[in-house]
């Protein structure tokens, strides 16, 4: 009953630092620093899609949130739940196609600028960030009962940290602004032209975002070779 005990507070505190990191992202003054410069908004996304969502999934709400809800919505939602095509948009191979497919379209200059001037596509590209995420992270998590897959989970985070880490190198390494609504703002707050203000959100988004999802997948490595290995013999 204790270790049960400790496992649910422990649990409980990853969320509530998981809710707290998403929402110094969204609702502080970072988010307001983020509309005149696109390094502040990168560390804001960064935020988002690494921290946040990791420490969220981690907290294993579901159980939780769903004993909390009377018994008629319970069996409502079962059936929802239940569907297989969780299981596929869980598995680590689809859920690394989406959340690098957010990565990339996301920043794409059309859509980027698009996102800046309309608060309706910049929900919409925020609520991509979080729910691919959120996805992401929990296809991530070690499955003891599932030979095999953190291997696969450590190699999916690798190839996260190359499309990330690309993305970012593009802009870190490019000497012309790729979003004009940032461009046409001149100078930011914190003393960066537009082009400076790009490659040091770019080398943001390479560098510590890249070593996050490294530092996640030797984790996960680490727990892949700690499992004792089943040895057939023949007679």
């Amino acid at each position: 009953v204790g270790r049960g005990r400790q496992r649910l507070d422990g649990d409980a505190w990853r969320f509530l630092v998981g809710w707290l990191i998403l929402a110094g992202a969204l609702v502080s003054p970072l988010h307001e620093a983020g509309e005149v410069s696109f390094t502040m908004h990168m560390i804001e996304h960064e935020l988002i899609m690494l921290p946040a969502a990791l420490l969220l999934v981690l907290g294993r709400p579901g159980p939780v949130l769903m004993w909390g809800l009377t018994p008629p919505v319970r069996q409502a939602i079962a059936p929802i739940v239940r569907l297989g095509v969780w299981r596929s948009l869980g598995s680590p191979l689809v859920a690394t196609v989406l959340q690098g497919a957010a990565m990339v379209v996301w920043h794409m200059p059309a859509l980027f600028d698009r996102a800046l001037r309309s608060e309706g596509w910049h929900v919409a590209q925020h609520l991509s960030f979080i729910v691919t995420a959120l996805l992401f992270w929990w296809a991530m998590l070690p499955r003891r009962q599932t030979p095999g897959s953190n291997f696969v989970s450590a190699i999916c985070l690798f190839v996260t940290s190359m499309i990330g880490g690309g993305v970012g190198a593009l802009m870190a390494l490019d000497a012309s602004p790729w979003y004009r609504e940032y461009a046409a703002l001149g100078m930011t707050p914190f003393g960066l032209s537009p082009a400076e203000d790009q490659q040091l959100a770019g080398l943001i988004m390479w560098v510590p975002g890249g070593l996050f999802h490294l530092a996640a997948a030797l984790v996960l490595l680490a727990a892949a070779l700690r499992q004792p290995q089943k040895v057939s013999t023949t007679a």
